[in-house]
């Protein structure tokens, strides 16, 4: 599971740390599930950041999987909520779009596209490129959102 945190100022964002949990095979799924939410929330505990974005659920190969990944999102989902930060999901087709242009991008393109645009020295691994889109795909949504309620407010060059 990749994990990033990124600082938005503005219209610019500014790496800070990301990475991968690599969890035991060994351990039985409510200790992967545990090891999730401990490190996850050890990460929201040291960063402190103000906002928690995840890929929503995406269809998997096969049901046990999508179950899997569901109760991994959720375990990462709970250590956000227990730290009391909002969470806001994104589906893969929209984090590709806001971050290489298409919806259809594949893996090696998501991560060029993040080293290009928060100016790394090399391209990120694969999971912690794809935490860093959603991100940056949460930084330009918000963006959004808030230049149309700024707009909403001035009609015919009045503020309303």
């Amino acid at each position: 599971m990749g994990f990033a945190l990124v600082e938005h100022l503005g219209s610019k964002s500014r790496y800070l740390h990301c990475g991968v949990l690599r969890i035991a095979d060994q351990l039985s799924l409510p200790q992967r599930l545990e090891k999730i939410f401990v490190c996850l929330s050890d990460l929201i505990d040291e960063y402190q950041p103000q906002e928690f974005a995840i890929e929503s659920v995406f269809m998997a190969k096969s049901a046990a999987s999508a179950l899997k990944l569901g109760q991994a999102r959720g375990a990462a989902i709970a250590a956000a909520v227990s730290r009391g930060l909002p969470v806001c999901e994104y589906e893969a087709r929209k984090v590709k779009q806001a971050v290489v242009g298409t919806g259809a991008a594949d893996k090696s393109q998501v991560q060029h596209m993040v080293k290009l645009l928060l100016n790394l020295n090399a391209a990120p691994q694969e999971d912690a490129a794809d935490a860093l889109a959603v991100a940056l795909c949460h930084a330009h949504t918000q963006q959004n959102l808030e230049r149309v309620a700024q707009s909403r407010q001035f009609r015919r060059g009045r503020l309303v």
